[in-house]
């Protein structure tokens, strides 16, 4: 099953657990008492965020290797904070600023270690050891996406419900993916990969614990503080990995890892101090 399909089928899944919150907290099944501001800049912020910024950055994968989208994708956090400062008039403090650049070299220090693979003898990928302009141009669109669809979530939805804000945000992504997949001719691939239950299993969950949970929760935190702290605090996604990747997989961690992981947490600690 291919990235896309696997993009298309979680924001579908996620659709409904976000109808069966929404009844239970406020008797809806969608929200009905938003206004037109909140679900024009929720809806665009759903297509930048969902539907753009995943399309780019999982093309990005393909042509520059994941190791190199995931460096240039780093960049969220800075590019948050300066579209942050042009949208919402917010604005940090040089020790924050400084906190977000030891996050984000931790951050780095983690997801360019080399993973494990062929001898140095073997011939390498050219994907990936000889990126291209396109690849890289397409990792940072992807960056601005992310970057742009908190930004716009949190200027459309500033008090809103986190959880029917990101409603409406996975809705709209939904709706883009599905005309991208019908103009393209690709939907029939999609539908014939529903036919892998276990697939299908494990989208499932990480549509609740990715858009449903994750997602709605980034929101609050963008609610609740600067979206530039928001986004550099989700970004240590690859820092969280690494206790999973040990006690979970039994997997080694290299010295550069940990060494990256303590700076990253220094960083997020001291954004609270700075």
């Amino acid at each position: 099953m291919g990235s896309l399909q696997v993009n298309l089928l979680r924001l579908a899944f996620a659709l409904p657990v976000f109808t069966a919150y929404l009844v239970a907290r406020q008797g809806q099944i969608f929200p009905g008492d938003a206004d037109w501001h909140i679900w024009f800049w929720l809806s665009s912020s759903g297509i930048v965020g969902f539907f753009l910024g995943d399309l780019f950055l999982f093309q990005a994968f393909v042509d520059v290797g994941a190791r190199m989208a995931m460096l240039i994708y780093a960049s969220v956090p800075p590019m948050t904070a300066l579209l942050g400062w042009l949208i919402l008039g917010e604005a940090l403090t040089p020790g924050q600023f400084g906190a977000m650049a030891v996050t984000m070299a931790g951050i780095v220090l983690v997801t360019t270690v080399q993973p494990p693979g062929p001898p140095k003898s073997a011939a390498p990928s050219p994907a990936i050891h000889h990126p291209g302009i396109r690849g890289i141009w397409f990792a940072l669109l992807g960056s601005l996406g992310q970057a742009l669809g908190l930004v716009l979530s949190r200027f459309g939805a500033p008090d809103y419900d986190p959880f029917a804000a990101t409603q409406i945000r996975a809705l709209a992504g939904f709706v883009a993916f599905l005309l991208f997949f019908l103009f393209t001719g690709r939907l029939g691939r999609a539908l014939k990969a529903l036919r892998d239950a276990p697939a299908c299993r494990h989208i499932l969950r990480g549509a609740f614990f990715g858009p449903f949970l994750g997602v709605s929760l980034g929101l609050l935190a963008a609610q609740n503080t600067s979206t530039a702290i928001a986004s550099t605090i989700m970004a240590t996604v690859p820092i969280i990995l690494i206790p999973i990747a040990v006690f979970g997989f039994r997997q080694t961690v290299t010295l550069r890892e940990l060494a990256g992981a303590l700076l990253a947490v220094a960083g997020v600690a001291l954004l609270f101090t700075g």
